[in-house]
């Protein structure tokens, strides 16, 4: 069995004791994640396992370094976090893994077991890939050059996953430490640095045809080439943050970061395959461009949105129409507008101060500074409230239909025609349009268009 490395997370990039995390009833998440953390530390070390605590006074980044700079092959790394959301009653314990990796999605499912058996009250939010989660991504899984998952052990904004973490947290350390146990132990232990280590060969197929040089599978990630990344024209040169490696006086990156340029990454475990597929059919220079044309049909909006949430077309069943409809009289890219509702409502499911019988999809005020979100009288208009804010913040024209969106006035027009240019205008995060972009590329990824 090798090390175990566990960070306690507190949701931001700052250290701990700048950076709370999530903050509700009265406590925080990097405060709770602390505690927590250092129950499971005592429990793995009782049972004679070698666990590394990640300092509390680093950074995100800084954890990983930490992390990366002490691990050797056979050991694992694990991140506890806990969530929050606009409603209440969301609750649930999940693990976010690599995506595209069926072997890590196998040990998440593994920890959450662990978990779950000790805390059965708690719900089963599932093993993820990392794509599904609000960025696309997570640092954690992605940089950390050991096998490493992110763990989010509940929501601090509900009650009662609250509770039972206060008062059954000897419980939650002990099914994580069984779950962690589980894990390294069956992970790859062969001994020897990465450069005396025996990566197995992969195939390569681009595009449909097989690429003549193979790639290397280590800890379950398939990894090309470089010279393979330059034929694509993708310059990572100003990404320091892609994993490298050198094997056999190669230089290879790991294949799912090229998915951040527009690049569908897949594996075929029975014929040990990693596929790329760069033609993408959306134009790149509309991809993030509010005002461009929508891409996708009406069926994949509404495929789109039922994976995500069964019963969000039994209210809204017109939603994905209204969406192409609308943006399309005012030149709004409907994509763009139909992934930042998803964000918004969290795929129609809404929060705890918006309703569904308000028809606001984009988490539009109401005039007069209260703290009541605008309402409107149908989803239509709803729709047309929002594309027509969208397209306030995106261009000088004038709008096509009569002014629905009660602070269309109060916007400096033209000021964010990029979708990263809604961060901290929109909304006070920072990383809005990251969501936002992320979600778009999930659309795009389930109707086969990247």
């Amino acid at each position: 069995m090798g090390r175990i490395f566990i960070s306690a997370a507190h949701g931001g990039k700052e250290a701990r004791g700048t950076d709370p995390g999530a903050i509700a009833g009265g406590t925080t998440e990097a405060k709770e994640m602390i505690l927590l953390r250092d129950l499971i530390v005592t429990e793995l070390r009782a049972r004679n396992v070698e666990i590394l605590a990640v300092p509390d006074d680093l950074s995100a980044a800084q954890t990983i370094t930490w992390i990366n700079s002490r691990g050797r092959r056979g050991d694992v790394a694990l991140e506890i976090e806990s969530n929050a959301a606009n409603s209440p009653s969301v609750r649930g314990a999940g693990v976010f893994y690599i995506a595209n990796n069926s072997e890590r999605k196998s040990n998440a499912e593994q920890l959450l077991v662990g978990l779950l058996r000790r805390v059965p009250q708690l719900p089963n939010r599932g093993a993820k890939p990392d794509t599904n989660s609000g960025l696309g991504s997570l640092a954690f899984c992605r940089q950390t050059t050991l096998p490493a998952l992110v763990m989010e052990v509940g929501f601090l904004t509900n009650p009662e996953d609250r509770t039972l973490l206060q008062s059954r947290r000897r419980d939650f350390a002990l099914g994580i430490a069984d779950g962690l146990v589980t894990w390294s132990r069956v992970i790859d232990p062969t001994p020897g640095t990465p450069a005396e280590a025996n990566y197995p060969p992969i195939n390569i197929n681009i595009n449909g045809q097989n690429y003549s040089e193979q790639g290397v599978l280590v800890n379950g990630n398939a990894y090309i080439p470089i010279d393979l990344v330059d034929r694509l024209r993708i310059d990572l040169s100003k990404t320091p943050n892609v994993n490298r490696i050198t094997y056999r006086k190669v230089v290879y990156v790991k294949a799912i970061e090229l998915r951040d340029f527009n690049v569908a990454v897949t594996w075929d475990a029975a014929t040990r395959t990693v596929s790329l597929r760069s033609n993408l059919v959306v134009c790149p220079g509309q991809f993030s461009r509010v005002m461009s044309n929508g891409t996708t049909s009406e069926l994949q909006l509404q495929l789109f949105l039922k994976n995500n949430n069964e019963s969000a077309l039994v209210k809204f069943p017109d939603i994905p129409k209204l969406y192409q409809e609308e943006a399309g009289i005012e030149g709004v890219n409907y994509d763009i507008s139909f992934c930042q509702m998803c964000v918004e409502t969290g795929f129609l499911r809404f929060g705890s101060d918006i309703r569904p019988e308000q028809n606001n999809f984009a988490g539009l005020g109401a005039i007069g500074g209260g703290s009541e979100a605008a309402s409107f009288p149908s989803a239509r208009i709803g729709v047309r409230a929002h594309i027509q804010h969208l397209k306030a913040y995106a261009s000088l024209e004038p709008l096509v239909q009569d002014v629905v969106d009660p602070r269309f006035r109060f916007v400096t027009r033209g000021i964010a025609p990029l979708i990263d240019q809604l961060s901290g205008r929109w909304s006070a995060d920072l990383d809005y349009g990251t969501k936002i972009s992320a979600m778009l590329k999930r659309l795009y990824e389930s109707a086969g268009l990247l």
